[in-house]
């Protein structure tokens, strides 16, 4: 199954965004961008790829283990930038020290649980908004979302994230995402 641990913003969170953008969409050439989908929206700590089912319960172990060892830390949704001309993305106010924490233990917990890890690069937390096929200026989505700044809350749990990658083929498609495990952070027992 395809997994990746990620902090997943509450409902309000996402409203908040989403309204900004709604106004995004409204740019021109907005519509030549491929937008994602709010239910899964989210900021991905560590990116498994294709992982082994027997692998699972102890990589799931681990995360439980680095969930409990992270206190609970303020976040908000801020600001934007872009990755070269090919993915927009909302940034992270507020505590992004632990949320970097908490994304060197998920992927420690890969490594530990015996799962390939690609190269380490400095965490970048990000929620991706949009896509494009092809170079796109960004420069004006970026501009807009200079001044978002959404409300602060609690990120409480890390993720274990299933991804579900289109199959039918349909223009628009998008994955689906299920959380597979929760845990939460601190002294908290984890849930299913």
């Amino acid at each position: 199954m395809r997994l990746f641990a990620a902090v997943l913003p509450p409902e309000d969170a996402v409203r908040e965004l989403g309204a900004a953008v709604d106004e995004l969409r409204r740019l021109p050439e907005a519509d030549e961008l491929r937008w994602t989908g709010r239910p899964g929206w989210h900021f991905t700590l560590a990116f498994y790829g294709e992982v082994d089912e027997s692998l699972v319960p102890e990589l799931s172990a681990r995360l439980e283990r680095a969930a409990q060892r992270t206190d609970p830390f303020p976040l908000a949704l801020h600001g934007g930038g872009h990755f070269g001309g090919r993915a927009l993305w909302a940034g992270a106010a507020g505590d992004v020290g632990t949320l970097r924490l908490l994304a060197e233990r998920a992927e420690a917990a890969a490594r530990k649980a015996g799962l390939p890890t690609e190269q380490h690069h400095r965490y970048r937390p990000h929620l991706t908004i949009a896509r494009s096929r092809a170079d796109a200026d960004f420069g004006p989505y970026v501009a807009a979302l200079s001044a978002f700044a959404g409300r602060e809350w609690t990120v409480g749990e890390l993720c274990l994230v299933r991804s579900n990658l289109p199959v039918a083929g349909i223009a628009g498609e998008q994955p689906r995402y299920e959380a597979v495990g929760r845990w939460g952070l601190g002294s908290a027992r984890a849930r299913d």
